[in-house]
C-alpha cells in the first residue's frame, strides 16, 4: 500500500508534469471509484490545475475553486500517457489535459476519488492526525492519543493517531526506537513517544529522499520506482540477521498485519 512518501512521490510528479494545465475531458470508465456525495466530475473540465498537495495518504488536487481528493487505497496509481495510447483493462478515471492523458489505474478498484468545492466538505480528511513533521505533534501529545491498550504497532496504523504511517514504516520506525510491537500504547513513555516521532521523520524524509518503497507491484506515476526497500532494516527480512545485533529477525502478526522485528533490540 503506498504511505506517505509513495504519495508524496505521486504528487512531486504529477505537479512537475501537469500544473497550470488545463482539463479538457473526463472519461469515467468505472464510476464506482468515485464517492457518492461527490460533485459531478464533469465540473472540472475547463479548470486549470493550480496545485497539488498532500495530507496523510490523501491527493489534493487543486482545481481553481474546485478540489478532486484521491486516496490509492492498496494498489492506486497514476500515469501520465499520450491521448492517443491504448486504455488499458484497470484504467478507470482518465483525465485529459489537451494532448496528454492522465490514467487512474487500479487492479483491485480499492481506490476512492471525490469532487468539493471545500475541504470541509469531506469528513474523512477530518479524521486525518498530524503527520509527524507537524510541529504540533508533541511527544505529550502523542503519549496522550496512544492510551490503549491496544499494541503500539497496530496504533501507529490508525491514521486518526499519527497519519501517513502504513505497515511498512510502522515496522522501520518501531525497530529504530527499540520498542516492541506488542507493548501496549498505554505503556509507552514520553521518552518514547519522542523517538517515534524523531525517527518517523528521519526515516520518512529518507523514504521521500529515494522515492519511497517498490513493494510488489507499487510503482509511482510515469513508473518511478522507489529505491528505500533497499535500506529496510526489518520489513520482509524474515529469517536474516538483525544489522545491529546479529538476531534473527522473526515476523508474526498484529492487528491482522505482517510485523517484522527483532526480538533483542526490541525486548
Amino acid at each position: 500500500m503506498p504511505e506517505l512518501p509513495e504519495v508524496r512521490t505521486v504528487a512531486k510528479v504529477l505537479k512537475n508534469n501537469l500544473l497550470n494545465k488545463r482539463i479538457t475531458n473526463i472519461e469515467i470508465i468505472y464510476p464506482k471509484m468515485i464517492e457518492e456525495n461527490s460533485l459531478d466530475f464533469h465540473n472540472l473540465v475547463g479548470k486549470t490545475l493550480t496545485n497539488i498537495e498532500t495530507k496523510g495518504k490523501f491527493l489534493i488536487f487543486t482545481f481553481e475553486d474546485l478540489y478532486l481528493v484521491s486516496h490509492l487505497r492498496m494498489e492506486g496509481k497514476y500515469f501520465i500517457k499520450k491521448l492517443t495510447d491504448p486504455v488499458e483493462k484497470h484504467e478507470h478515471i482518465i483525465f485529459e489535459f489537451g494532448d496528454l492523458s492522465v490514467r487512474y489505474h487500479d487492479t483491485r478498484k480499492f481506490g476512492r476519488m471525490i469532487l468539493v468545492k471545500d475541504l470541509k466538505d469531506y469528513k474523512s480528511l477530518d479524521k486525518v492526525g498530524l503527520e509527524p513533521f507537524d510541529k504540533n505533534l508533541t511527544k505529550e501529545k502523542l503519549q496522550a492519543n496512544l492510551k490503549s491498550k491496544l499494541p503500539i504497532k497496530e496504533l501507529l496504523l490508525d491514521q486518526s493517531i499519527i497519519a501517513g504511517l502504513g505497515n511498512i514504516y510502522a515496522n522501520e520506525v518501531l525497530f529504530a526506537s527499540k520498542i516492541n510491537p506488542l507493548k501496549k500504547g498505554e505503556d509507552i513513555s514520553l521518552k518514547e513517544c519522542q523517538s517515534i516521532i524523531d525517527n518517523s521523520i528521519s526515516i520518512l524524509n529518507k523514504a521521500i529522499e529515494y522515492g519511497g518503497t517498490t513493494i510488489k507491484s507499487y510503482t509511482s506515476s510515469l513508473g518511478v520506482t522507489g529505491h528505500y526497500q533497499d535500506y529496510l532494516k526489518v520489513h520482509k527480512r524474515e529469517g536474516l540477521p538483525c544489522e545491529v545485533c546479529n538476531n534473527p529477525i522473526i515476523n508474526i502478526k498484529v492487528g491482522g498485519r505482517s510485523t517484522y522485528y527483532c526480538p533483542k533490540c526490541q525486548k
